[in-house]
């Protein structure tokens, strides 16, 4: 095989998740800017996922958000997916919008309401085992905001308990995907703020314990391809949510403020053998100003065009020149890679898939868009937090 048809075959096994929450209305804290034909419930959010899929070939799967996306019967929500070309991924907890939250989850004081946060985790569990999920992905709102308000060392103690009991439910092939962040909403502690915290946890729970890397979640100028290296090196990077941000968690399209950071981030995985791996690839944005299925079509075209450029490196170039301590030409290799235009490369991928080569123009062309404006009338629409 060439170096060319390996990278296409490599093209054509991708798969990035989409999140069922990115269908219907989301914003800001500032404003939630409703748009037509939105979907109105979970069976809807999975219809406008197909779409993504049928244009792109590369979003198989659907990440769902509990209680957001919850059903009375969750094997036929899986039908209906399946019915329509994909399946159900990650199950996603919620656990920091309940006013019983207000001082935490997992970690709060009252082991009453820490109770009702690991109940809640294990009633996910019960989920992926009905919709065939292999993925519980927890992020928590736990933490403080000034100093003595609690125990720093208690509330670790807590959310250690908590996860074993909740990782201990898990099945054969399932996994607890743990992501972190920076701050927001507790300003003086997080309770799980980097990787290094998460990836204490999983070291302690197991095997099927991984940590989540949001590409929001760091603080400015963090490298965070050097942490994707690392995890993949240790065997703990259990995936992403891919995002952009200019200032904090701003959830923009992936690719939109920084793509040359998205791909060198691909190319630690491809490096590290995460794109051969279990590695799940989620977009995990807010659209609410664009289109919602055109900004989700755009931005898993972002992740294959990445992705394409670090298939691109010339490994053994860029070997060589490390080796001889050749500063400018181990750069220049990385660049020549970056600076290539891959999308003549994936609209061949396309094509030879089968797809249109152009899946922006082809989803406008279909009439979906219309069609759903047309039909979606009544009901409540989908929205953050709905």
């Amino acid at each position: 095989m060439t170096e060319l048809a390996a990278v296409k075959a490599a093209l054509k096994t991708q798969a990035v998740e989409t999140p069922s929450w990115a269908y219907g209305n989301s914003g800001t804290r500032f404003k939630v800017f409703a748009q037509a034909g939105v979907p109105r419930d979970p069976f809807e959010k999975l219809d406008d996922a197909a779409k993504v899929h049928e244009f792109t070939g590369a979003a198989p799967t659907v990440a769902l958000h509990i209680p957001w996306d919850r059903v009375g019967d969750y094997a036929a929500l899986a039908q209906h997916a399946e019915d329509r070309g994909v399946r159900i991924g990650a199950i996603n907890s919620n656990t920091f919008q309940d006013d019983d939250y207000r001082l935490g989850s997992i970690c709060h004081p009252d082991p009453a309401v820490r109770r009702k946060a690991v109940d809640h985790l294990l009633e996910c569990v019960d989920i992926m085992d009905a919709t065939g999920s292999h993925d519980l992905k927890l992020w928590f709102a736990d933490g403080t905001n000034y100093p003595g308000q609690d125990d720093i060392r208690a509330r670790q103690d807590r959310l250690a308990e908590g996860l074993a009991e909740v990782y201990e439910r898990l099945g054969d092939g399932q996994r607890m995907l743990l992501e972190y962040k920076l701050f927001e909403p507790a300003f003086y502690t997080t309770d799980v703020p980097d990787w290094g915290t998460a990836y204490a946890h999983c070291l302690k729970l197991g095997e099927k314990a991984q940590v989540v890397v949001d590409t929001g979640h760091h603080a400015p100028g963090t490298n965070i391809e050097f942490i994707v290296a690392t995890l993949l090196r240790e065997g703990r990077l259990g995936g992403f949510d891919f995002n952009s941000r200019f200032y904090a968690d701003d959830d923009l399209m992936v690719g939109a403020a920084d793509p040359f950071q998205l791909f060198r981030i691909m190319y630690e995985v491809v490096r590290g053998g995460g794109f051969t791996s279990d590695v799940a690839f989620m977009l995990d944005q807010c659209h609410n100003i664009e289109a919602k299925i055109p900004a989700i079509i755009r931005s898993v075209m972002n992740v294959q065009e990445a992705t394409a450029k670090a298939l691109l490196v010339d490994g053994t170039a860029l070997a060589a020149a490390q080796g001889a301590g050749d500063v400018l030409e181990a750069n220049s290799v990385l660049m020549d890679a970056y600076n290539t235009d891959v999308r003549p490369l994936l609209r061949e991928v396309r094509e030879e898939s089968g797809l249109d080569p152009e899946p922006m123009k082809a989803y406008r062309a279909s009439g979906w868009g219309e069609k759903v404006v047309a039909e979606r009338v009544g009901g409540e629409q989908a929205g953050w937090g709905a």
